[in-house]
């Protein structure tokens, strides 16, 4: 693959389950990683799920051994945003709150230097107004990867009212030589995949909600008859229920539709701290050997 001729160092902010993932390709790919989060330990294991996963692309023949050899010294442990002078692109993947990435973009002011682009994979929220809270708007762009990024190969692009042309032809270039395909999306509510694929899950939840299914009925009838590879239940213990409900947010928000007014029952479930498989209980419950629905 080849590095985009400006950028060599990528900070990345975040080291969840996007985050690690953006680390992982942005190594194979030949780039130096600075990868942060407020949590050191969140970083370790991180760490060791890149390494677990790198591993399990060997076995499958999806790398070779010497790529995953060289790919994980690249990625350095970088437990401050102070650190991040060095980094050609700041890349913030933290969950889905405003205030918590206004916070990291107003860290960054005095760290990133003055020609460095700073990129959100928010999955919903308007890139124009993140934009608008930094020092440099004009070096500010939307870069949503897919989940799980290392397998997955779409990467929307989205640029704010003040992106520059310079800013997301050099994302363009990076984003490509990470092996992954570009979708541009304009700067409204979720962009493309989520304004089609969330409501879709929230409509799941409601058809469960009001009885016409069960949550195995549900997800069977959505795998055998629209031939998806995971029933939208199952989908949404995947990507986790809060990241759902936050994104449907958005859209009630943003659009002022009823049609993205979020179910009742996603509600209770988030509420419930029910967030799916990263809490081990959702649509389905995950703590025995084979997931059990909840409802």
């Amino acid at each position: 693959m080849t590095i985009a001729n400006s950028i060599r160092t990528i900070g990345v902010i975040g080291a969840g389950q996007m985050g690690n993932g953006i680390a992982h390709v942005a190594a194979l790919a030949g780039y130096d990683v600075l990868l942060n989060d407020l949590e050191t330990d969140r970083i370790d294991g991180a760490l060791d799920i890149i390494r677990h996963n790198m591993t399990r692309q060997v076995g499958r023949g999806m790398i070779t051994h010497e790529a995953m050899e060289e790919a994980l010294p690249r990625i350095k442990k970088t437990p401050k945003l102070g650190s991040f002078e060095a980094a050609d692109i700041a890349i913030e993947s933290v969950i889905e709150v405003e205030e918590f990435k206004r916070k990291i973009y107003a860290d960054l002011r005095e760290t990133l230097r003055p020609d460095a682009l700073l990129a959100t994979n928010t999955s919903s929220i308007s890139i124009t107004r993140l934009a608008a809270t930094t020092d440099r708007p004009d070096k500010f762009i939307g870069v949503h990867f897919m989940n799980p990024v290392p397998l997955m190969k779409l990467v929307e692009l989205i640029r704010g009212l003040a992106t520059s042309q310079e800013t997301y032809e050099t994302s363009l270039t990076f984003v490509s030589s990470l092996g992954k395909t570009i979708a541009n999306a304009e700067d409204f509510p979720a962009f493309i995949v989520n304004r089609v694929l969330i409501p879709m899950i929230n409509e799941a939840v409601y058809t469960l909600y009001e009885g016409v299914g069960s949550v195995e009925a549900i997800d069977k009838a959505m795998r055998l008859g629209a031939n998806h590879p995971m029933g939208p239940l199952e989908l949404a213990d995947f990507i986790g229920l809060d990241t759902c409900l936050s994104i449907m947010q958005v859209l009630n928000e943003g659009l002022a539709d009823t049609k993205y007014r979020p179910c009742p029952l996603l509600v209770k479930y988030v509420e419930a701290g029910w967030l799916g498989q990263k809490t081990q209980r959702g649509f389905y419950d995950y703590r025995g050997e084979t997931p059990m629905p909840t409802r």
